[in-house]
């Protein structure tokens, strides 16, 4: 899959924005505090994607029903779902000049239904690379990499998944227009959109 950008201006892919509130003084004090112990910025952006896939649960596998979008509240409470915690990872990197772009899967869940995961693409050595901050469980072993894919799924032709080709500056409006109007994740997973 080639991705393609929505814009041609790389400078979107580092602007704050209302999910991605990289100026928020809980995403700066985080990326500063990620910054510290890092060499570079290639060492920062790993950093910051271990942090958000580790240290922030998916609200799925911890059973948080709370739905924040926003990067500063995934940061703050500690939970999201993958377009959330996607978010929070955007954040990180971009308050670092890191462009990032936001990416999405169409895949089928283990009920049989088609979702839309969230996760992102950071730009190095003038090229996207996809990373996925899901947060690895049993079967799921997602890793920050320039050299091949490492993400949470691969998806399957053959079941009717793909990647989604487009790299967004922001979040994408029908995915994020869910986010903000649920009031739990039990209601989110019946308003997400299928596909986009």
């Amino acid at each position: 899959m080639e991705p393609i950008q929505n814009t041609a201006d790389l400078s979107a892919y580092l602007a704050a924005d209302e999910a991605v509130d990289h100026h928020h003084p809980v995403v700066r004090e985080t990326a500063a505090r990620l910054a510290v112990e890092v060499a570079d910025s290639y060492e920062y952006a790993r950093a910051a994607y271990e942090f958000v896939r580790d240290a922030i649960p998916h609200s799925a596998d911890s059973g948080d029903l709370r739905v924040p979008w926003r990067a500063s509240d995934v940061l703050t409470l500690r939970t999201g779902v993958c377009h959330a915690k996607s978010h929070a990872l955007a954040a990180l990197l971009r308050a670092e000049d890191i462009p990032t772009a936001l990416c999405y899967q169409h895949l089928i869940d283990d009920g049989g239904r088609r979702v839309v995961h969230g996760l992102v693409a950071v730009r190095f050595h003038g090229a996207w690379h996809r990373q996925d901050p899901r947060g690895n469980k049993p079967g799921v072993d997602a890793r920050f990499s320039l050299d091949g894919e490492r993400l949470a799924w691969v998806p399957d032709p053959a079941a009717g998944e793909a990647d989604h080709p487009v790299l967004y500056a922001e979040p994408h409006p029908a995915v994020l227009a869910a986010l903000r109007a649920a009031p739990d994740r039990a209601h989110l997973s019946r308003t997400l959109p299928d596909s986009l």
